[in-house]
């Protein structure tokens, strides 16, 4: 069985050199996927960019016309990061049609990833942190508004705080929202989750697998959950230019499979999206985020193999 992976061109737009946001990333993580054969025989699933009324479930439809109509207020870019152009609204708009996409398919395969996504400081009203669009939150309300599900987990384990995530689903009794971070970093003032945890700086392998080995099970149990997104963000490594924890290549791979084979083993759909990383070296930091891809697919098929045993014992 292959694992679905989603992507599109549009998720690389054009940024002014040496810009902080390593843009080029998304280009280099999908030519890695291939390199590395993790579509099998297939190809990419191609999403389509969010409509209107997609985005305006999870924002104020006064930004959201902003946006599509590079019109963003000068305050709200300089908050986001970008120059608000049309490339940059309609990466925004693919990029959320493609967690979309990825929700879709986890619900039909068990797990599904983006190669983009985990935009999580874009609240309702507007962007901030480099994130236009909040395509989780944007995911779960159109995947709800579709009857495809009704209560849905977030675990964030990005090492920023998921403010933009917490503040749309505030109050909302069927979305649980679970942020694993680095206490001292960005957002200053953090909106809180339904479960923070914030972390010292330099955190280290062992500890930071601790907390969540004692927190996912009793969330997982606290359902039943209909779907999970997992943002998968690669700035808790030792090396990332934002991040203030210490974890090694090791401890991201093991914090992958924690996560999707606890996940997978409670019985629910998995939708799996990039999340932050930040890197000059961009061949790194594919490499890095592909670790998603790897650990997906594994699982995935391991998932299958062992189904297939079962069927020829009870054969």
């Amino acid at each position: 069985m292959t694992l679905p992976i989603v992507h599109h061109p549009a998720y690389c737009a054009d940024l002014p050199a040496n810009h902080r946001f390593p843009m080029d990333k998304f280009r280099a993580v999908a030519e890695l996927i291939r390199q590395e054969g993790l579509l099998g025989d297939s190809a990419f699933f191609r999403p389509r960019p969010a409509p209107f009324e997609w985005v305006a479930l999870a924002h104020d439809p006064a930004y959201v016309d902003q946006v599509f109509n590079a019109r963003v207020p000068e305050k709200v870019a300089r908050e986001i990061g970008f120059p608000m152009r049309e490339d940059i609204a309609l990466r925004a708009r693919c990029a959320t049609g493609g967690t979309v996409l990825t929700g879709y398919l986890a619900l039909e395969h068990g797990i599904a990833c983006n190669t983009a996504g985990g935009s999580h400081h874009a609240r309702r009203a507007h962007g901030a942190g480099f994130c236009v669009f909040n395509d989780v939150a944007v995911a779960i309300k159109v995947l709800q508004a579709d009857g495809a599900i009704r209560k849905a987990l977030v675990v964030d384990l990005d090492v920023h705080q998921g403010d933009g995530t917490a503040d749309i689903f505030q109050g909302d009794p069927d979305i649980f929202t679970f942020s694993l971070h680095s206490e001292k970093n960005y957002p200053v003032r953090k909106v809180p989750s339904h479960l923070d945890i914030g972390l010292a700086d330099g955190t280290s392998d062992e500890v930071y697998l601790a907390v969540l080995e004692e927190v996912l099970p009793d969330l997982l149990r606290q359902g039943p959950w209909d779907i999970v997104f997992f943002n998968a963000g690669v700035d808790p490594y030792a090396g990332d230019r934002l991040g203030r924890l210490s974890l090694s290549r090791d401890g991201l791979c093991r914090r992958d499979r924690y996560v999707i084979e606890t996940v997978r083993k409670a019985g629910v759909p998995l939708a799996g999206v990039l999340g932050g990383g930040y890197s000059t070296d961009i061949d790194e930091l594919a490499d890095r985020h592909v670790t998603l891809h790897r650990t997906a697919k594994a699982v995935m098929a391991e998932d299958f193999t062992m189904v297939a045993a079962n069927e020829q014992v009870a054969g």
